[in-house]
Order: C-alpha cells, then sequence, then structure tokens
C-alpha cells in the first residue's frame, strides 16, 4: 500500500525533481516508510512507500531486467505468486519479491491484457522507456484511487488530489457546476471532481499516454449471469468456500494483519475466517453513548470466537474536533457520518498493526440495503399501467398524510427516480430554497440512468445493487475508506471485493439475495456455519452515529452556525435558509441532520482547499 504521483509534460520550465518529490512529501502519510522517483525528460514517477510485502527490497520504481520499463504501483495483487511463476516460465528475471514486480513483467509479457489478469486491489503507473508511453490502470471495483489532471499541455497524476498543489501547472479552481449534485448525492457519481479539471479514472479501465495524448477505456465490465440450477445450501457452500478462499488471500502479508470488528455479519464472518488460520487482533469502536454504540456486540462476539478486540469510544467534542481532519484526507467533501469513527478506528489500529481487514462491499454484492426489499413491496404494484400509476400517485399527494400515501406517491416513479441515494441528504426541488439562482442544476436521476440502462435487463434488485456498485461503493465507501486508513498510514483490505467473489455474487437469483423482512440471505446463511446466530442475523446497523442530539447542543450548534454564517456560506447558499434550517433542528424538528452536516462538511473542506485560492 503507496502512494503515487507523477506527470508527462512536454514543456518544462521548472525543476522536475523538486516538484515530483514536493508532489510526494504531501501524501506522506500513504507511505511513510521510503520514497523513490523516477525523472528522465518529460515524464517524473513518485512514490512513497508503506512497506507490506519483501520489506527490505520492495523500494519503488522498479525496473525490469534492461531497465526499458519502469513502475510506481499502489496496492495488493492476492495472486502475483502464481502469476510470477508463470512469468518466470516464461523467461523473465525478478529482482525483488514484490507484487509489484509480477505488475511489471506482466505488462512485457501482456501488454494491454495484463489487467485482466490481476486479483487484487490496485492504481499503477508504468512507463515503458523504448514505446515512449505511459500505462495505467485502476482495479475492477475502484478500491484504489487514481486522479488526473490536464492543462496547458502537463498531465498529472495521483493518488489524492491535494498532490497536485505542489505542481505550477496545477490550478485549484472549485467546479461550482457540481455543488447542487453533491449536495444531492453527498458525492459526485461519475468520473467529475469537485475541482475544475481533475478527474477519476473510473473502476476497472486502463490508460495509454503517448505524444498523441491520453485515451482511457475499461477493461472489466460488471454483469450479471444469473444461475437458476442451484439450491440455496448450495450457493451457502459455494459462498463459504469462495470466501475462506478470499479471506486466505488477503491476509498475505510480512506484518501483521488485524480486523475491524462491528455488530454486523459481515465484519463478524471476516474475523471468524480470518481467526481460523492465524492468530488476530481485533478493532471496535463506538461511542460515549451507549445507545448508539456497537461495542458490546462487537465484545461478545469477540470473546465467542477468541480474538482479542481492542476498542476505544469517541465523545461529541471528538467527532466535531476530527470532521476538518477528515475532510482535508478525503480531498472532496464527504458528509458520510460514519467516517469519522472510521478515522478514529484508523488511528487506534495502525498502533498495533500495519493491515487490517474489513467487511466493505457485502452489502452491493449481496445484497445488504434495506431499500433493496422496498423493490419487493413495488414487484406486483409495477405491473399496474404506468398512466394509472402517475394518477393514483398525484391524486396522494395532494392528500392529508394517510397510511400508504408514500407507497403510492413513489410507486408512480420509475426505479432511477425512486433510486434512494438521489434523496439522500437534499432533494433535487429544494435545492433552489439553499443555493443561490444560476446554477446548473443537473437532475440527480440522469446521473445515474446510464447504470440503471446498462443493466436494464435484471430485475429491480439487482439494477440497484449494479447501480450501487457502479456509484455509491468507488465513490462513497471506498473512498472513505481509503483515505481513513490511509491517513493513518494503515492498509485497508476488503476480501468481499474479490473477482472471484464477484463471480459469485453476480450468479446467485436476487431471491437468495433479498426476501421481505431480510437482506443478504445467501450470505448470512453462509456466515451461519461459522458464526452465532445472533452475529449471522443481525440487522445491518452501520457506523450510526448520536449526530441528531449532539446538534441540539449549544457548543455544536454553535460551531456549524459559525459556519453558516461565514463568508463562504455566503457566496454560495441562502444563508437565512441554512440557519433557518439548524434553528429548526435544535428546536426538537427531525428530519435536518444530514443536510446540516452535508452544508458543514462542504464548508469545513472549502475552508481547507479554496478559501486562501480565490
Amino acid at each position: 500500500m503507496c502512494g503515487i504521483v507523477g506527470f508527462w509534460d512536454n514543456t518544462i520550465n521548472y525543476n522536475a525533481d523538486a516538484t515530483v518529490k514536493a508532489m510526494a512529501d504531501k501524501i506522506i502519510h500513504r507511505g511513510p516508510d521510503s520514497e523513490g522517483y523516477f525523472v528522465e525528460g518529460p515524464v517524473a514517477l513518485g512514490f512513497r512507500r508503506l512497506s507490506i510485502i519483501d520489506l527490505e527490497g520492495g523500494t519503488q520504481p522498479i525496473f525490469n531486467e534492461d531497465k526499458s520499463v519502469v513502475i510506481t504501483f499502489n496496492g495488493e495483487i492476492y495472486n502475483f505468486q502464481a502469476l510470477r511463476k508463470e512469468l518466470e516460465a516464461k523467461g523473465h528475471v525478478f529482482s525483488t519479491n514484490t507484487d509489484t514486480e509480477v505488475v511489471l513483467h506482466g505488462y512485457e509479457e501482456w501488454g494491454e491484457d495484463l489487467p485482466r489478469k490481476l486479483r487484487g486491489m490496485f492504481a499503477f503507473v508504468i512507463y515503458d522507456r523504448a514505446k515512449g508511453r505511459m500505462f495505467g490502470a485502476r482495479d475492477i471495483f475502484g478500491i484504489k484511487p487514481f486522479y488526473y489532471y490536464e492543462k496547458d499541455g502537463a498531465f498529472l497524476y495521483g493518488s489524492e488530489i491535494k498532490s497536485f498543489y505542489p505542481h505550477p501547472k496545477f490550478k485549484p479552481v472549485f467546479a461550482e457546476k457540481w455543488l447542487p449534485t453533491y449536495l444531492c448525492f453527498e458525492y459526485i457519481p461519475n468520473e467529475e471532481t469537485l475541482f475544475e479539471g481533475v478527474k477519476k479514472l473510473p473502476a476497472g479501465q486502463m490508460f495509454t499516454l503517448d505524444g498523441r495524448g491520453f485515451v482511457s477505456k475499461p477493461y472489466f465490465e460488471i454483469k450479471y449471469h444469473i444461475d437458476d440450477t442451484k439450491t440455496m445450501e448450495e450457493w451457502e457452500d459455494l459462498i463459504e468456500e469462495t470466501f475462506r478462499g478470499s479471506c486466505r488471500a488477503h491476509r498475505i502479508a510480512d506484518v501483521e494483519v488485524g480486523c475491524f470488528l462491528s455488530s454486523g455479519v459481515d465484519s463478524s464472518y471476516v474475523t471468524r475466517l480470518l481467526r481460523d488460520d492465524m492468530p488476530v487482533r481485533a478493532f471496535s469502536i463506538g461511542y460515549a453513548e451507549e445507545q448508539y454504540s456497537e461495542l458490546s456486540h462487537a465484545t461478545e462476539l469477540a470473546e465467542k470466537i477468541g480474538v482479542e478486540c481492542i476498542t476505544r469510544t469517541i465523545t461529541a467534542r471528538d467527532f466535531f474536533d476530527a470532521v476538518p481532519k477528515v475532510q482535508y484526507h478525503m480531498d472532496e467533501p464527504l458528509p458520510n457520518p460514519s467516517a469519522v469513527p472510521l478515522y478514529y478506528l484508523t488511528q487506534m489500529a495502525s498502533q498495533y498493526v500495519t493491515v487490517v481487514l474489513s467487511g466493505e462491499g457485502a452489502d452491493e454484492l449481496f445484497g445488504g440495503y434495506n431499500y433493496y426489499i422496498e423493490c419487493l413491496d413495488f414487484e406486483k404494484y409495477m405491473k399496474v399501467p404506468g398512466p394509472l400509476r402517475n394518477l393514483a400517485g398525484g391524486i396522494a399527494a395532494k392528500l392529508p398524510k394517510f397510511h400508504g400515501q408514500r407507497f403510492l406517491t413513489r410507486g408512480r416513479l420509475p426505479l432511477e427516480k425512486r433510486y434512494i441515494r438521489n434523496n439522500y441528504n437534499f432533494q433535487y426541488s429544494e435545492l433552489s430554497k439553499y443555493l443561490h439562482e444560476g446554477y446548473e442544476k443537473i437532475p440527480p436521476h440522469t446521473l445515474t440512468k446510464p447504470y440503471f440502462d446498462a443493466a436494464s435487463g435484471e430485475d429491480e434488485v439487482t439494477r440497484m445493487q449494479y447501480v450501487d456498485m457502479r456509484a455509491w461503493l468507488p465513490y462513497d465507501i471506498l473512498q472513505k475508506a481509503d483515505k481513513m486508513s490511509m491517513a493513518a498510514s494503515l492498509e485497508l483490505r476488503v476480501p468481499f471485493l474479490d473477482k472471484e467473489m464477484l463471480e459469485v455474487a453476480t450468479s446467485i437469483p436476487s431471491k437468495f439475495r433479498v426476501e421481505k423482512g431480510m437482506t443478504k440471505v445467501a450470505l448470512r446463511r453462509a456466515a451461519g456455519k461459522v458464526l452465532p446466530e445472533k452475529s449471522a442475523k443481525m440487522p445491518k446497523i452501520g457506523f450510526i452515529t448520536p449526530l441528531n442530539d449532539w446538534l441540539r447542543r449549544d457548543e455544536f450548534y454553535g460551531r456549524v452556525k459559525a459556519r453558516f454564517e461565514s463568508e463562504t456560506a455566503a457566496r454560495y447558499f441562502n444563508r437565512d435558509a441554512l440557519l433557518a434550517l439548524l434553528d429548526d433542528h435544535k428546536a426538537g424538528h427531525n428530519g435536518g441532520m444530514k443536510r446540516i452536516f452535508t452544508v458543514y462538511c462542504f464548508l469545513e473542506w472549502y475552508e481547507q482547499f479554496f478559501a486562501e485560492k480565490q
């Protein structure tokens, strides 16, 4: 696990060596153990290392035998040993024991077919000195980040956007166009960012860069291939066998490996399987307010399965004190409240281990979100002709509240408009109340519609899962996991997000993923073979926070109010509307917490990245 930076600039009129080092220094938290650089002509590659495999010999950049090809790599390849044997049989000579060098020689042998052969999490850049071109790729889920920027003939790339700041051709400009989208989703659900000109290489894509320019294209696409021939019991066995193999692959390291443990089935399953093969320490976090804390569930399971569990609680002051640090490390504003306890969890775990396994991805792959169940509720109603549903929904919306009103009003909408993530924070219809006029307000469903269209032949549960894998997972969940773990110089691995696990998950019929009253049905039954029933059936809680209550305390209400009254808030928002939202919440009216925190995180982020720039 590392951080990579670099650039290609045909018109360098600055010190390239000093520039690439300054870029790497901005992300030293990603790799405090060592650094390395390659500068030649228009090209510069920079690297910061967190030592995991081949502690003595793995410093990058790494060259091939005749030094015609050089690589910087971020991530882990879990099938690197098998690939190495294959490459050695073809005559390739290795100078290290790293997975990085396997990727390098793999490029020599397979060219652009290389990414398809890799099982792991990665973002890498290879410079082919003989051909005068760069080649790079990002893993199929988007576990590892890759940003790029083109300006004035220069191409910049890096693991974090902040690494671009030392480059003389990087001009940080806030991309106002995407502010309404951020307010709705809490992230941008495509390759765009809130920095003008900075883009994310999408998951499962590779790129080439040479004198003709930058070209990217997918090398992998998630597709469902449902298998209706297997019984539930057969799916349980297949999940258990495949996941056990994934956990074993993900624990390969030359340093100690630990686990994150919450009350949920996902992290519990990971911890239990890892404990079968090796002694393991688990790490859990909770709140001083016990009614919001998962610690009791986590420590109870740890005791039952014989795992040491190291814990910490955080207070309201801890939470709010960390918000600026969290938003800085996140690069783009992310108001997911769970990022804050995760920040503290990674800081704690990094004092004991260098690598942790976590349960991210199980919900998206195996059907873990409660809103997937809503598709089952609507299943028969969707067969009613659209005009009739529109009529019933329109009448229901105008009536006083009654039981079933929400069903009728939401039931008139197509799936892409019912999709819950569109309403995660701000409703699209209320943006004009809080934002100044003049924004290009892009309807949220138009941004996710291409994902829905790509899965158009599947049932509604499957289509929602597919969209979550393409948007919510890489741009929120994995963004949070990578940035918070790397802030603590900790490698976070996610064994659910594995090529072989994806192959299983995209074959399971939706009836074995979601049923009325239960999510992740097949996964829970597989986990139930090794976990106590209570843990296997634990409903999804997530990192719940007492934020709703804290925002009513004078101290934290005051912190948020000060930001809402700031010049930055006045530049982009209707401050009176923001303050009214905050006051309504303090007065006891529920429903405003997420919107308040979304704006607050944006303002904290903006102060750090743009306040002195514009």
